[in-house]
C-alpha cells in the first residue's frame, strides 16, 4: 500500500505543481504587464523583473493553491478511473477511504501552506513589492520624466516638462498635486532639479508660482525656491484590504467602524480560502470518478465549474453581509457550509458502493 501511496502522491504532486504554474501565471500576468510597463522606461534589469514576479507569488498562492489542488485530484483520480486501476484497488480489499489517503496527506499539506500564505507570506510578499517597486522608481526617477509627456508614476500627481537639459536638470514645470482632494495645488516653475531624498525624491524647484484651489477661494503664491516631496507609487498599488495581515485587518476594523464588515469579511475569507483545502479531501475523489468518463477535459470542466459555484455563492454572501442583510461570518461561510454538505453527501454515497 506504500508503494501505491508513494506512486499516486507523486503523480499527484506533478499535475499541482504543473497547474500553480499555469494559474499563477494567468491571474498575475495583469498586474505584471501593469508593472513592467510602468518600468519599462528607467531601464530596469532582468533581475528586477525576477524578483518582482517573486513578490506577486504569495499573493496569487492563496487562491490558486486550492484550485490547483483540486485540478490535480480530478485527473489523476479520473485517469485512474478511466483506466480502470480504482476498480482493480477496490477488488483488491481497499475501501474508497483507503484509496483517497494520498489526498488526505496532499490537501493536509496544502491547507498548512495555504494558511501560511494567506496569514503571513501573502501581504508580506505584497509589501515587499510595493517597497521593490518604489525602490526601482526612486533610484530612477529621472528617467521617468520625458520633453513633453505626461508623468503619472506618482500617486495623484500629474508632471509636464518643456525641456530637460540633463537627466537631473529640468525647464518649464508644470505640476498639479491632487494628493489633498479638498486642497488641489498647481505649480510653475521656470526651473528645477531632480535628488533623492530618503524614500522619496526632491525637487528643487526655482521662480514660479503655487496655485491653492480651495472650495470657495484661490490663493497664488510666488516663490524663488521651492523644495517639493514626492514618494513614488503605482495607481491602484496602494495597500488594500488583500494586503493586511489578520492583526492589521482587526485593528482596522476598530479604528475605522464604517469600515468595519469589510474587513471583518477579509478575515473570514483568510480562513475559508485554505479551509478549502480540506474540504477538497471530501469532495475531489468522488468527483474524479465522474471525470474519469469524460476524460482530462471533463475534470478540468468539472473542476471550473466547482469552483465558479463556489466563488458565485461567496460574492453573494459577502454581498449579503456588507449590506446587513446576514451576519457577516454567514455571508463569508455560506459557500463553504453548502460546498461542505455536498461534499459529504458525494463522499458517503461512492464510498458506499
Amino acid at each position: 500500500m506504500i508503494l501505491i501511496y508513494r506512486s499516486i502522491l507523486k503523480e499527484l504532486l506533478i499535475f499541482i505543481l504543473l497547474s500553480i504554474l499555469f494559474l499563477n501565471f494567468s491571474l498575475m500576468m495583469e498586474k505584471l504587464v501593469k508593472i513592467t510597463r510602468m518600468l519599462a522606461g528607467v531601464g530596469s534589469s532582468f533581475l528586477d523583473i525576477a524578483t518582482i514576479i517573486f513578490y506577486l507569488q504569495p499573493e496569487k498562492l492563496i487562491i490558486t493553491i486550492p484550485v490547483a489542488l483540486l485540478l490535480s485530484v480530478l485527473l489523476v483520480y479520473g485517469r485512474m478511473s478511466s483506466d480502470n486501476e480504482l476498480t482493480i484497488l477496490q477488488n483488491a480489499g481497499m475501501t474508497f477511504l483507503n484509496i483517497s489517503k494520498p489526498v488526505i496527506y496532499l490537501g493536509i499539506m496544502c491547507f498548512l501552506i495555504s494558511i501560511s500564505m494567506s496569514f503571513y507570506l501573502g501581504p508580506k510578499g505584497s509589501t515587499l513589492l510595493r517597497e521593490k517597486v518604489s525602490e526601482i522608481l526612486t533610484k530612477r526617477a529621472a528617467l521617468t520624466i520625458e520633453e513633453g509627456v505626461f508623468n503619472t508614476a506618482f500617486k495623484d500627481i500629474i508632471i509636464l516638462i518643456k525641456e530637460k537639459p540633463s537627466e537631473n536638470k529640468l525647464k518649464g514645470l508644470l505640476i498639479f498635486d491632487d494628493r489633498q482632494k479638498d486642497e488641489q495645488r498647481v505649480i510653475f516653475a521656470k526651473e528645477g532639479e531632480i535628488a533623492l531624498h530618503g524614500e522619496g525624491i526632491s525637487f528643487a524647484l526655482l521662480k514660479g508660482q503655487i496655485y491653492i484651489f480651495k472650495k470657495t477661494t484661490i490663493t497664488e503664491i510666488n516663490f524663488e525656491r521651492y523644495q517639493f516631496m514626492l514618494i513614488p507609487s503605482i495607481t491602484g498599488f496602494g495597500k488594500k484590504r488583500s494586503e493586511m495581515t489578520p492583526i492589521e485587518l482587526l485593528q482596522a476594523s476598530k479604528s475605522e467602524p464604517e469600515q468595519k464588515i469589510r474587513y471583518i469579511i477579509e478575515l473570514h475569507r483568510r480562513l475559508s480560502l485554505p479551509a478549502l483545502c480540506l474540504l477538497i479531501i471530501f469532495l475531489a475523489p468522488p468527483l474524479s470518478l465522474l471525470a474519469g468518463k469524460s476524460g482530462k477535459l471533463g475534470g478540468l470542466t468539472i473542476g471550473l465549474a466547482v469552483f465558479v459555484v463556489y466563488y458565485s455563492i461567496l460574492l453573494y454572501g459577502e454581498n449579503l453581509a456588507k449590506t446587513e442583510k446576514i451576519p457577516d461570518f454567514v455571508g463569508a461561510w455560506m459557500s463553504f457550509v453548502v460546498l461542505t454538505i455536498f461534499s459529504i453527501i458525494l463522499f458517503h454515497k461512492i464510498s458506499r458502493r
